[in-house]
């Protein structure tokens, strides 16, 4: 693995560890310590997404006409500013304020980093994104367990260690980001002419894929939503909370020699990865309609945590199979808005549901919907099929 993509991993690392001390905790800080009902929550966190969608797209096309760095650098100082406002206003209604702007500036950063990597390593192919992908969970496994513990003390430590991490964060991609930029510029010429390019069957072919991935992180959202208050009700605290992230963070790390056999037997059948990564994630919210104690919970993580180890690295894989030379970071920009919408419209919906119909009902639902997101993963490539564009099945 080039040295360059080290310095990406050690980033998205310091990144990810900031950000999981709050994303975890939004809707149990919003309904337990600021008194709002779960819909309220779910509202707020669709703002946070639907920023965050824009904050993707822009960091995609950012990435295409200034580079990596100059956009990765861009999102991350608004991010700064923003934590500082958070750090000292975190009641209502600050709290909505500066948690849209932590999406929209949050979403520039994201789809840079998986950019940047494809150019750094380019011959890695979806080892390049894997590592990435291990990187952002190996954070997601400490930033909850230091979050649980910190929250317990006192909640205000949470949003001041996350504006830490931020300004590390900030320093590693001044000091080592740069340098990367090199192979990851589009030429001006694809850029200027991109609405003359005809060949549309691959963006059609990343939108059919992408409305899977919605599917998915529609459901997937549930987890820091209302899967998050359902746990304290039953009485579980915010340690075991946490450390249900914990588990899935560690587990995304350790557990890939376990799925090496298998991702290396499918290595060029990237729908069979897709398909059998739904079918786990389906399967995990099935147990969470009996779950009533941690170890549910953790086992519903566990079964939720492979089938996402099989089926989020192959989606910025394919966008980087799929882009054309110059439109790399726009095409990670989608399928990362894609990801990002499905958060948006996954706390508001699942507030409701809980709200009218109970947390038994939300859950079936959400079996159901994920099962749909099988159908565009074996779809998605017909435009090319119709186009005669060859990609690894």
């Amino acid at each position: 693995m080039p040295k360059s993509v080290w310095f990406l991993i050690i980033g998205m690392l310091v990144n990810t560890t900031g950000n999981s001390f709050l994303w975890p905790l939004n809707a149990i800080y919003m309904h337990d310590y600021l008194g709002k009902s779960l819909a309220m929550a779910g509202f707020v966190l669709m703002l946070n997404s639907a920023a965050g969608v824009l904050g993707n797209l822009l960091g995609g096309y950012l990435f295409d006409r200034i580079g990596g760095y100059k956009s990765i650098m861009l999102g991350i100082l608004l991010t700064i500013v923003s934590l500082i406002g958070l750090t000292i206003w975190h009641g209502w209604p600050h709290y909505v304020w500066f948690l849209t702007i932590l999406g929209f500036s949050g979403g520039i950063v994201f789809p840079g980093m998986f950019a940047l990597a494809g150019a750094a390593w380019p011959e890695g192919g979806r080892k390049a994104f894997n590592s990435i992908y291990l990187a952002q969970n190996l954070g997601v496994a400490v930033g909850p367990a230091l979050a649980g513990i910190v929250a317990d003390y006192k909640f205000d430590y949470v949003f001041m260690v996350n504006l830490g991490m931020y300004i590390l964060f900030f320093f590693i991609a001044l000091l080592t980001f740069k340098g990367l930029d090199a192979r990851s510029i589009a030429p001006k010429n694809v850029v200027s002419e991109s609405k003359r390019i005809t060949n549309k069957a691959p963006f059609y072919a990343l939108l059919i894929l992408s409305s899977s991935s919605v599917l998915c992180w529609l459901a997937y959202s549930q987890w820091s939503a209302t899967i998050s208050s359902y746990t304290q009700d039953l009485g579980l605290g915010l340690k075991q909370y946490s450390l249900l992230w914990t588990i899935n963070g560690l587990l995304i790390v350790v557990a890939q020699p376990l799925i090496a056999p298998l991702v290396k037997r499918w290595e060029d059948k990237l729908k069979t990865q897709l398909v059998f990564g739904v079918i786990l994630i389906a399967i995990s919210f099935g147990i969470i309609a009996f779950a009533s104690d941690f170890k549910m919970f953790a086992a519903a993580m566990v079964v939720l945590t492979f089938g996402e180890m099989f089926y989020t690295p192959a989606l910025p894989t394919i966008a980087n199979w799929l882009a054309p030379k110059g439109r790399q970071g726009f095409y990670q920009g989608i399928i990362n808005s894609a990801a990002t919408g499905g958060r948006m419209i996954g706390p508001l919906f699942g507030g409701i549901m809980v709200d009218q119909f109970g947390m038994i009902a939300l859950v079936s639902i959400l079996v159901v919907i994920v099962l749909m997101a099988i159908i565009p993963c074996l779809m998605y490539d017909r435009p090319l099929k119709r186009d005669n564009t060859i990609l690894a099945d």
